[in-house]
């Protein structure tokens, strides 16, 4: 039953947020309260967002012997399998056969294979997020132990401002020379963290002030000194969920839908939408139970019932979105199936618990200037959050309320309701035998039971520094990656003729570049993604959307999928990630990581999963880590416009070398057998 506690954080209005005054403070002259803790801390890594690109960063340069400092918003490390709730990891089947992961995401599969397991059906790795968190706490603590490094954590820490100063000697001229932080902690008399949702409290997070609820530290992140003559003292990582940095630091980025073109010929739009990025979820847990459960109805309940649905006649089984990510089977049901998937039924004992994440459940999908969660630049602007000390982090408040709503409607509509949006009457029946989880000690680690942070799968992402041969920047594209037949008429027609030629060009097994209408209408087509002379990492996932809906709420009756977006949606070749998406264009020292690479919006829906987060920021560890060593940018590997440094191939062998490959077993040119890998 959903608690008073719950339903009083869910439904009280902003009050306390909304009453706190922005402080617009300038980095170095921070007007602080009476009293108020202030601490400056060196570091030779800054990497902000603790998820798995941050853990992934973080390792690697604590195996390398040096000082990180790794913020996170949350009070746990590790993202997608612990604060966001999604704790079954998302690897194919070939890749996850041959065992073919960076090596702290090796160990990682290795430390929580030796907790309990659920038993799901997605995936053959699914445990409890609380797990999650404390294995890998575990392993950057041993990572620094046995590497030298340092490991400073920083949860509840969000970064407020960046100095940004010209640096005599670089490549744009532009360094991060020191950044500030808020740490903040629940003030005297008040409930510990994770009492009330994130709607209610992240404003306050990045507010300079003490308040009512939180009491603030600020940090003053800064290089060590012992660096004097080096081009840069340190590094910043960006690995947070929603491109933070890159925003604050208004580095050129794309948002949303690219606009349709021969390297994107799937987008649903012409021209493009910043505002349609895709669904955003806020996971919870619940418990099969011997008896039914008094399930209260949430007040806001009505509003949301029109959205939700099975989806599809194939999943429309309760047992089988039951047991779709459970997180927790100490006594395991029997075999059983609603064709063609196979689960074992659940069992109304204490511990079979099952985490959710569905479609149209309680993914919430808002794709309008009037309600997207991620604001863009001009939203930025005009809220004041790009001015002086304006940063709130970038996201609408009343979106990700609505979020939460959504995600409790769902677990009410699971268990109590009898319509379906997609299929109508006749598929959903009550299932009262079950228990929403909720409380410090529960799956999510909350008061109110859901997830401290939503799933966020898709970003700002970076445009590529601009070199000889790339003066618009670069960017993974869809043609790099996907397995799609652009040879069917659909793209011939969209495209117009010459468009579709210069595709077919690049599509081609011999992948000539002639120019407009040089080749035929058909074309021998490679059957592999695209090589990088500059890969340093990798990944494999299918081009998966949850794409956002149409009209404005989401929720809205008879509301649809923003119409075209799953054309791009499909299997894609094992790629690669080039060195060139994770450089900023504007600044030197930071580097890029996650969900903000340099990518376009239908690469990023294969590049949201767990082992393609680890990988990538993994590589920017030990770009960082080599940078440092060489006295160099990272920018400077990939002047050459062959792509043929020497130091780039020496990053490049140390890479391999440490168990972080850049490259899939037999990727070569001459090899096109890439269509049994699932």
């Amino acid at each position: 039953m959903l608690s008073k506690v719950l339903k009083v954080c869910l439904l009280l209005p902003l009050t306390l947020v909304n009453s706190l005054a922005v402080v617009a403070a300038p980095t170095r002259n921070i007007a602080l309260d009476s009293g108020q803790k202030n601490q400056t801390v060196e570091c030779d890594i800054l990497i902000v967002g603790g998820g798995l690109a941050g853990a992934g960063a973080a390792y690697e340069s604590l195996l390398g012997g040096k000082t990180v400092c790794l913020t996170e918003l949350t009070d746990w490390v590790g993202g997608q399998i612990s604060s966001q709730g999604t704790s079954a990891l998302d690897d194919r089947p070939t890749q996850n056969k041959l065992n073919f992961f960076p090596r702290g995401y090796l160990e990682l599969k290795a430390r929580l294979n030796k907790y309990p397991k659920g038993n799901c059906w997605v995936s053959t790795t699914c445990f409890l997020p609380q797990d999650g968190q404390k294995v890998l706490t575990d392993e950057l603590q041993e990572a620094a132990s046995k590497g030298g490094g340092t490991l400073k954590w920083f949860p509840s820490t969000i970064i407020k401002e960046l100095d940004i100063q010209k640096v005599a000697g670089s490549g744009t001229g532009k360094q991060i020379v020191s950044a500030i932080g808020i740490q903040h902690s629940p003030a005297p008399g008040t409930p510990p963290l994770n009492t009330e949702p994130l709607s209610q409290t992240i404003k306050d997070a990045y507010t300079y002030q003490d308040s009512p609820r939180f009491q603030k530290t600020i940090i003053k992140f800064v290089p060590p000194n012992n660096r004097k003559d080096a081009l840069t003292s340190w590094y910043v990582i960006e690995a947070t969920e929603t491109g933070e940095l890159i925003a604050l630091a208004d580095v050129p980025y794309r948002l949303g839908i690219d606009p349709r073109s021969y390297l994107e010929p799937s987008s649903s739009s012409a021209t493009g939408d910043t505002y349609c990025t895709q669904g955003f979820t806020y996971t919870f847990a619940m418990e099969k139970t011997a008896e039914p459960q008094k399930n209260e109805m949430p007040p806001f309940y009505l509003q949301y019932a029109p959205y939700y649905s099975y989806e599809r006649k194939d999943l429309a089984n309760f047992d089988l979105v039951f047991t779709y990510r459970r997180i927790s089977n100490p006594n395991p049901g029997q075999a059983t199936s609603f064709p063609p998937f196979h689960f074992t039924t659940p069992t109304p004992t204490v511990g079979d618990i099952s985490m959710q994440n569905w479609t149209w459940g309680n993914d919430y999908r808002p794709g309008t200037s009037k309600d997207n969660l991620i604001y863009t630049r001009e939203q930025l602007k005009a809220t004041g959050q790009l001015n002086s000390g304006g940063w709130l982090g970038g996201l609408r408040i009343e979106t990700l309320q609505k979020g939460e709503e959504n995600a409790l409607g769902f677990y009410y509509w699971l268990v109590e309701g009898t319509t379906d949006s997609q299929l109508g009457d006749g598929f959903k029946t009550k299932e009262p035998n079950n228990r929403y989880l909720q409380g410090l000690d529960s799956p999510m680690g909350t008061v109110h039971g859901l997830s401290k942070f939503p799933y966020i799968r898709e970003s700002r992402r970076i445009i590529g520094r601009r070199y000889p041969l790339m003066e618009d920047g670069f960017s993974i594209t869809e043609i790099d990656i996907s397995r799609k037949d652009y040879q069917v008429d659909y793209y011939k027609k969209t495209l117009g003729v010459d468009a579709y030629h210069r595709l077919l060009a690049l599509i081609s097994e011999e992948e000539k570049s002639d120019g407009p209408g040089s080749p035929s209408d058909k074309v021998k087509q490679r059957a592999r993604s695209i090589i990088y002379p500059d890969s340093v990492g990798l990944g494999s996932y299918a081009v998966d959307f949850h794409p956002c809906m149409t009209l404005s709420p989401p929720e809205k009756r008879g509301n649809k999928e923003k119409a075209g977006e799953r054309k791009g949606q499909g299997i894609a070749y094992p790629f690669q990630i080039p060195l060139r998406s994770l450089i900023p264009g504007e600044i030197d020292n930071l580097l890029v990581t996650g969900k903000s690479i340099a990518m376009s919006h239908l690469v990023a829906a294969a590049c949201r999963v767990d082992s393609f987060e680890w990988s990538s920021g993994a590589a920017a560890g030990q770009t960082a880590l080599f940078s440092l060593e060489k006295n160099l940018l990272p920018y400077q590997l990939l002047e050459d416009p062959l792509l043929n440094d020497s130091r780039l191939r020496e990053l490049q062998k140390r890479l391999n070398k440490s168990g972080n490959p850049t490259a899939f077993p037999d990727t070569s040119i001459f090899n096109e057998s890439w269509q049994n890998w699932k």
